[in-house]
């Protein structure tokens, strides 16, 4: 209930002065290639693709969008262990100026709480890690973010490889962060929590 309380907290009333940043990882994205180039909609007959395919490996994305502007910090790695972790934190402390908190929300993930990730926070005092339930990422905003890159950029691509997969994403952050929107949480913390203990699916 404290953590519930305490991330809902944050989304309908961040602190002044502050950043609020939503984080995680979408790892083992694969560069898939089509065997044949996918027949566009005509009149009269949907769009086809083939379901087979060629596998190119995989990347990570790791990703920070900030609530407030809308607006997403994301970085492709190969791996998604503490030290890329480290990196992409390295990454946003660069990008937020300076004089400002971080309040970040994250998941449970055993990455996020390495020994030397609290170290790396026990350095950087104006951080503040702020996790998320047991089973409860669907709190994560950023999920939203992950769930709309999937549907729209890479359900239906074709990557010749990683290096193709990666631009492909990234060009996707460059143009959600065109057109940034505040992310909008309505339900109160008190709604959340009536809605887990009586088994219902919480609306947010």
């Amino acid at each position: 209930a404290e953590k519930v309380e305490d991330i809902v907290g944050l989304y309908m009333d961040p602190p002044r002065h502050a950043v609020v940043l939503s984080l995680d990882e979408k790892s083992q994205i694969q560069a898939l290639e089509r065997t044949r180039p996918s027949r566009p909609v005509t009149p009269g007959r949907p769009e086809t693709q083939t379901h087979d395919y060629i596998r190119h490996g995989t990347t990570t994305l790791f990703a920070a969008l900030d609530v407030l502007e809308g607006t997403v910090i994301g970085r492709c790695m190969q791996r998604h262990r503490h030290d890329e972790f480290l990196r992409f934190l390295n990454t946003i402390e660069a990008a937020v100026p300076a004089g400002k908190l971080i309040h970040v929300i994250l998941d449970n993930y055993a990455t996020h709480k390495h020994p030397k990730v609290r170290a790396w926070l026990a350095r950087h005092p104006r951080w503040v890690f702020h996790f998320t339930p047991t089973s409860a990422s669907w709190m994560n905003a950023v999920e939203g973010f992950f769930s709309a890159l999937t549907r729209r950029r890479l359900k239906r691509g074709s990557f010749n490889g990683i290096v193709d997969l990666q631009a492909a994403i990234n060009r996707y952050i460059a143009e959600h962060n065109d057109r940034p929107k505040p992310f909008v949480w309505t339900k109160p913390a008190a709604a959340i929590l009536n809605a887990v203990n009586g088994n219902a699916a919480p609306s947010v």
